[in-house]
């Protein structure tokens, strides 16, 4: 059968083609790719193409397909798998499948990734268990549990010792107070959602110093914070934070690569605080410093994580499912498949938070919070305008099916 789909011929060389996918084996699925979140990671694939760790060096001859935070639904399964999946079951791919060669699905394979109308669902995804079943009522969540995955196991990354015993614990401390340094972007909102939803602690402060993006977070984040002091700081002045944490933080989150924000964290942690360099730095010898003498005596540990494992997107999964988290707070834009290539090349200077492909729909890249400036030229945007508005700003389940059920097709 034929698919649309963008593919990656090298470095700043994609493409919107229709071709051919191959008959699935036995031991291989075949989905439609409903929802596709664009990733930064793809960008840098984009950008270094062959020299990328994940591109295959001879991409040139065999593109690939772009994106790795898809969401879907199966419409063909292998004779060996029929007890195991159905047909017109919703999935979502776990892209990081830790092959030594490096490999995973958005980066290496022809005929699977995010970007594409139908994805032929390799034995080895399938083998390490990184097709996962999903069951919650929109698209783009399922495309999202990617990245709140990788927050979910940054949570998880987190530990603490009591030092009467020498008893570890692993996970954000219990009601404990966690600090996100320049957590104002996706990831940073995706971390407050899962502290408010997931990892029970009693305050959470989110810094940044762009004023515009901490207000932006600010909005999308007005979930319930029951017995959760949330606060959004435009502060660099950690004996503030200090102050404000009645006495220092017992989990910090650092989301930029930025040395100093790293040395802020250390002066804000409380004892048997931790902190998680969370952020990818764009160098490989990134200097930071740090108090040794706290490391001894206060017993402040450093940790960095890095993706995630499908057991981290099973738990953020469940979580969409029972409504604990917003994925809706993420997403900033929505788009179709035509507007990717644009959308990508653009992310050299990034605006927004997650902006979520519908592969299927010919529609440009459009703001959430700019809907209402398409009502006057389109009755469709103006359901939206609505929906939204009525779901406080916030992409969600009911906008989605609107969307699909009256948007053009490519």
């Amino acid at each position: 059968m034929k698919t649309k789909a963008i593919r990656l011929h090298g470095a700043n060389d994609i493409r919107l083609e229709e071709f051919d996918l191959p008959q699935i084996t036995a031991d291989e699925v075949l989905i439609r790719v409903v929802s596709d979140s664009v990733c930064a990671s793809t960008y840098k694939a984009i950008r270094q193409g062959a020299s990328h760790k994940r591109v295959p060096d001879n991409v040139a001859e065999n593109p690939v397909i772009i994106g790795h935070e898809m969401c879907g639904e199966i419409v063909e399964v292998g004779e060996n798998l029929k007890n195991d999946w159905q047909i017109g079951q919703k999935v979502v791919i776990q892209p990081a499948l830790k092959l030594q060669s490096g490999f995973d699905p958005g980066y290496s394979y022809p005929y699977i990734g995010g970007n594409t109308l139908y994805a032929v669902v390799p034995k080895v995804v399938l083998e390490r268990g990184c097709l996962l079943p999903y069951d919650g009522d929109s698209y783009f969540a399922g495309s999202l549990a990617e990245a709140l995955g990788c927050c979910i196991r940054g949570f998880k990354g987190f530990y603490h010792t009591d030092y009467t015993t020498y008893k570890r614990t692993d996970g954000a401390k219990k009601k404990g107070r966690i600090a996100i340094l320049g957590g104002a972007g996706p990831m940073g909102i995706g971390c407050v959602e899962l502290a408010i939803g997931y990892a029970d602690v009693s305050q959470v402060v989110v810094t940044d110093i762009n004023q515009e993006r901490l207000d932006y977070a600010e909005k999308m984040c007005q979930t319930d914070k029951a017995d959760i002091d949330l606060q959004f700081l435009n502060t660099s002045d950690a004996d503030y934070l200090i102050e404000i944490s009645d006495g220092g933080f017992d989990d910090v989150f650092v989301m930029v690569p930025v040395p100093e924000l790293f040395s802020m964290a250390e002066k804000i942690c409380r004892e048997d605080g931790c902190i998680n360099f969370f952020a990818g730095p764009p160098i490989h010898d990134m200097p930071g410093s740090l108090n040794l003498y706290r490391v001894h005596y206060d017993g402040i540990h450093v940790v960095g994580t890095a993706g995630s494992i499908p057991e981290d997107m099973t738990d953020v999964l469940q979580l969409i499912e029972e409504n604990k988290i917003n994925a809706g707070a993420l997403v900033s834009h929505i788009l179709g498949m035509k507007a990717v290539p644009d959308t990508l090349y653009a992310m050299e200077k990034p605006n927004g938070a997650k902006k979520v492909c519908y592969n299927e729909l010919d529609i440009p890249l459009i703001a959430i919070a700019d809907l209402e400036k398409y009502a006057n030229t389109d009755e469709m945007y103006a359901v939206l305008a609505q929906i939204v508005k009525k779901n406080g700003g916030m992409w969600c389940a009911e906008a989605e099916k609107y969307l699909l059920a009256h948007a053009p097709r490519i």
